[in-house]
């Protein structure tokens, strides 16, 4: 029983519903180290914190964590879009005291729903065009810049009490899969990595992050295994080189990239043994066979001495330093992050509109990080001009005339063929055409005049259609 309990104080499952079930109230009780909410676990600020304060009655000291990066990948306001910008964006305004102010604000709404740690900043670079997965999510792709905009993440969102985690180590940024669904090598030596990829954990730690999420990611100088499941990389580089003292967590492990290799069971003994101390799973796996499955081959392990207790024994110490309960600090200010949103927009042109738009959303599949949270431009112009038209298009060229300026909207149109084509053959037609970007900004496309947002969060659309209704005033709201 007490080796049962220590091995699932190193375990951080998901969980179905917006009240904590039974097998979850129990195995809290039990000595379960914690749970990570979803958007599925998510109706409103309040449910939460009832959620959560259900959960600490079962064991006070209980971990939650939540994927609440702001920007494109939100749970608390996956309903509508999040009231903060995202990384990039934050990026592209460069005021670290803004980033700090942000995160802060964030983290005081965090603490009053009862979270304990927010899985979140990305500490990833933006390196090349074809990466599927981090894009908007990274502060941008210079390390020192990006460094400084992470150091002031973290100590905006832990002076709010809520541990900071700062993902994806070593960095995901310069791969072109997703490890979601398949095991990413990285191209990159170990020198390259201490120049760029590591520079923003480096500031990380000197900031005195709580948490560090490790990365599906193979960087062959370390050997054929992942981050995740690799002792050089959590252990000699991490622990001993970085000097991180706090607690490791795993990128969940029904991932591809090691649910399809060593297998999830497998997986979690090699992560243990490599140095994570915290089990993140339950993503796609969500309920309590996962759990007994994990529990069944990490007690076997111990047994067998593949897995050394005191090992063990120094994981569950370092899970149970990010457990609760969190005293609210600080206040929440949403006018906070439309301030920022808008200070994130670059205008290329003059994207003036003659008369009320017609506005073409481009459609294209969210990423699994994000998942369906609501996106498009359309709706907030069709609020703020009276007129508007608004088509939700996965590519198709649409019936249009040239009596009326034309607003197409895309999110990453350079990776995605048939946002790409669509937007230059708009360009090709003569119109009145400005063009909105709420991705990662690719090549210009021959348009009139264009915006580019640098996320698709609520509040950073809604700061391009402000823009646009201003120019259509004949304004400059910025």
């Amino acid at each position: 029983m007490e080796l049962r309990r220590l091995v699932d104080s190193v375990l951080l499952p998901g969980f179905l519903g917006t009240t904590p079930p039974d097998w979850v109230r129990r195995r809290v009780a039990e000595g379960l180290g914690g749970v990570v909410l979803f958007a599925r676990n998510v109706v409103d600020d309040s449910q939460v914190a009832a959620l959560t304060e259900a959960l600490r009655a079962e064991r006070p000291d209980v971990v939650v964590g939540i994927d609440e990066e702001g920007g494109d990948v939100t749970r608390l306001d996956a309903a509508t879009g999040s009231l903060v910008p995202g990384s990039l964006a934050l990026g592209v305004a460069d005021d670290v005291e803004l980033t700090s102010a942000v995160a802060a604000a964030l983290g005081a709404r965090l603490a009053a729903c009862g979270v304990t740690v927010d899985l979140a900043p990305s500490a990833d670079l933006t390196l090349t065009p074809d990466d599927p997965i981090i894009g908007v999510r990274a502060f941008g792709s210079d390390p020192h810049r990006a460094a400084a905009h992470v150091a002031a993440y973290v100590s905006g969102m832990q002076s709010a009490g809520i541990a900071a985690c700062a993902k994806h180590f070593p960095g995901h940024g310069a791969s072109t899969v997703d490890s979601h669904h398949t095991l990413p090598v990285l191209p990159r030596t170990e020198r390259q990595l201490w120049e760029t990829e590591l520079v923003p954990f480096r500031a990380a730690v000197g900031a005195g992050v709580r948490s560090i999420m490790s990365g599906h990611l193979v960087v062959p100088d370390w050997g054929p295994e992942p981050a995740t499941t690799n002792r050089h990389a959590l252990t000699e580089v991490l622990r001993n080189q970085l000097g991180f003292t706090g607690a490791v967590i795993t990128d969940a492990l029904e991932m591809g990239a090691v649910a399809g290799t060593s297998g999830i069971a497998e997986g979690a003994i090699q992560a243990l043994v490599a140095g994570a101390d915290l089990l993140c799973v339950g993503g796609e796996l969500a309920d309590s066979d996962v759990v007994d499955q994990l529990a069944a081959a990490i007690i076997a392990a111990v047994r067998s001495g593949v897995l050394p207790e005191e090992r063990l024994v120094s994981a569950a110490a370092r899970a149970r330093s990010l457990g609760g309960p969190v005293s609210p600090s600080g206040t929440w200010d949403p006018a906070l992050g439309m301030l920022a949103a808008r200070r994130a927009l670059r205008v290329t042109g003059a994207p003036t509109l003659s008369a009320p738009p017609l506005v073409i959303d481009v459609e294209v599949a969210p990423t699994i990080a994000a998942g369906p949270v609501p996106w498009g431009l359309g709706p907030h112009l069709a609020e703020l001009i009276p007129g508007t038209e608004v088509l939700r298009s996965s590519g198709e060229l649409p019936p249009v005339s040239s009596d009326r300026p034309v607003v197409v909207v895309t999110r990453d149109a350079h990776r995605h063929p048939e946002a790409r084509d669509l937007v230059l053959s708009l360009s090709k037609i003569g119109l009145d055409l400005v063009h909105v970007e709420t991705g990662v900004p690719g090549p210009d496309l021959g348009s009139a005049a264009r915006i580019d947002t640098h996320g698709g969060s609520y509040v950073s659309l809604r700061a391009a259609a402000e823009l646009l209704a201003a120019h259509a005033a004949g304004e400059d709201s910025r």
